[in-house]
């Protein structure tokens, strides 16, 4: 069993062997057994993607690694007791409420930045309004910030809803991302749907349809895979410079943000 000394050694080791520059050792397939984990590992880039950020990143900054111990500790789910029964997944009808500010909910929203892979960009979350702030750099190869939802215990069986809707003010028309989780492996297929915030102060909702999300794994799509739907293991929103498999997000800036999440909700 997982103790709080295994969690910690478990995070040393994977902090010696980090380094400022995010690890490339990553190119074998991103779904094979032996990278399969709930341990978080730092993100990639490519030599293109390399390549564009050294024209124009600020100097290399220090690794904040207290922050990304403090980021990632939050989202590691630990191995279930074999002994004891798996709990029944809580089923979801259309039209019900997955998460809002002012109702209780099985998870709660913590950032989740581009500190993963060596970056100095910053976010936080206020789960009592919803509003997500921060802001975004280049410096050290990062550009990206998220929040994902805290491990829920047990899965979501959403086999009755076509998709889920993020109800949302501000964001200044840049775009986003939303993420469905089938797995708990703190670097699992992410089902990916991009979707552009509305404009000023206004509200809004996008509609995100379960067969219309693309299966990636740090912004890279991998083919071949169907989403559980019976599983449903979490939920994320990040705002990044890539949108997939390298190619720029032409809706996005570097430098402050904010939106704020009003609710979640099945269709």
């Amino acid at each position: 069993m997982w103790t709080p000394t295994t969690i910690i050694l478990a995070f040393v080791g994977l902090l010696s062997s980090c380094t400022l520059m995010p690890v490339r050792a990553f190119n074998a397939n991103p779904l094979s057994s032996s990278r399969r984990s709930r341990i978080p590992i730092l993100a990639t880039e490519s030599k293109a993607e390399s390549e564009t950020e050294s024209s124009y990143s600020p100097r290399r900054q220090p690794w904040d690694v207290i922050r990304f111990v403090r980021q990632s500790s939050r989202f590691v789910s630990l191995p279930k007791n074999p002994f004891l029964p798996a709990g029944q997944p809580g089923v979801v009808r259309p039209g019900d409420s997955i998460w809002s500010p002012s109702s209780p909910s099985s998870f709660r929203w913590g950032p989740l930045d581009d500190v993963v892979m060596g970056g100095v960009s910053s976010s936080e979350i206020d789960n009592g309004t919803g509003l997500w702030t921060g802001t975004v750099s280049s410096a050290n190869s990062g550009g990206f910030v998220g929040v994902r939802s805290t491990p829920m215990g047990v899965p979501l069986d959403m086999s009755m809803c076509k998709g889920i809707e993020f109800k949302l003010r501000g964001g200044e028309g840049k775009r986003f991302k939303a993420v469905v989780r089938d797995s708990d492996e703190f670097n699992g297929v992410c089902w990916t749907s991009s979707f552009d915030a509305p404009r000023g102060s206004k509200d809004g909702t996008v509609r995100l349809p379960f067969q219309k999300q693309v299966p990636t794994i740090f912004a890279r799509t991998v083919p071949g895979k169907t989403f559980q739907s019976k599983n449903v293991m979490g939920f994320q929103l990040a705002y990044s410079k890539f949108e997939y498999d390298g190619a720029l997000n032409p809706k996005f800036a570097l430098g402050d943000f904010s939106i704020q999440i009003l609710e979640v909700r099945a269709f």
